[in-house]
Parts: C-alpha cells; structure tokens; sequence
C-alpha cells in the first residue's frame, strides 16, 4: 500500500466534471479495473495530456493486432510477452521497455505466467474512458 494510502489525511478528489475519478494522490488497488480484451485488464489515471495505465495480462493472452492515434511507451513490470511493433518483433521480460509512434500496427503474445506491464499514452486514452469499469478485485502488481 503506497504512503498515501495510510496517510490520515483526506485525499484531494477532483471535481466531478474531471477526466479522472482518480484523486492527484492514490494507492493503484483503490481503481477499479477496466476491460480492454479478453484477459487483459487495466487500471488507468488519466491526466489532461496523457494517460497512464497498469494493465495485467492472463497467462497466454493475446492482445490482438490494432494501431490508434496515441503515442505509447510502455515497461515489462513482471512476467514475459513478445511483442510486436511494425515489424519488429521481440520477447520482452521484466525492465525491457518500448515506444510506439502514432499509428503503428503492434500486437502482444504474454507468456506461460502471464504479465503486468505500464502504458503510458498521449494524449489521452479517450476510447478507455468509454469502457465500463469491473468490481474491485485486488491488483496482481506489487
């Protein structure tokens, strides 16, 4: 649990008509998860310019080919994935990284354990603000 968390301050929430339910200082497993594919779930903080997502992969899971206007940099957290961008194909594990420019066609395999990898977007995900948010479920990272 991160130090806001157990600070006996109220946290700061932002108005009602913000991008984000998220307050400017929050612990990852007080956000609900969205659904973005089968097997893959996110939690994401949205600012004005970016968005910022953790987003936990099933073992074997498939995130399938698809390209958008966002610019994307992303981090391995735990677990493997191959991933593909352009044409350009790697397996990556914990610590490796990649960027992928506005509409650049990429897809992602995960590995027997599956993964939890950072994605960070901009501008932001408007097309993830759209989907419904999932129960509260514990976050598999940290």
């Amino acid at each position: 649990m991160c130090a806001q968390a157990r600070a006996k301050t109220r946290p700061s929430r932002p108005s009602p008509d913000s991008l984000s339910s998220v307050g400017n200082l929050d612990d990852l497993g007080s956000i609900r998860p969205i659904r973005v594919w089968d097997g893959v779930v996110a939690r994401t903080v949205d600012g004005e310019r970016l968005s910022l997502g953790v987003v936990e992969l099933e073992p074997s899971s498939v995130v399938p080919e698809h390209s958008h206007d966002n610019e994307q940099l992303g981090m391995v957290l735990s677990g493997s994935l191959e991933f593909r961008v352009g044409d350009e194909t790697r397996e990556l594990t914990a610590g490796c990284t990649w960027r992928i420019p506005p509409n650049v066609p990429h897809e992602v395999r995960t590995g027997p354990d599956g993964a939890v990898v950072i994605d960070v977007f901009a501008p932001v995900r408007a097309d993830w603000q759209a989907l419904d948010r999932l129960a509260d479920q514990p976050p598999r990272w940290p």
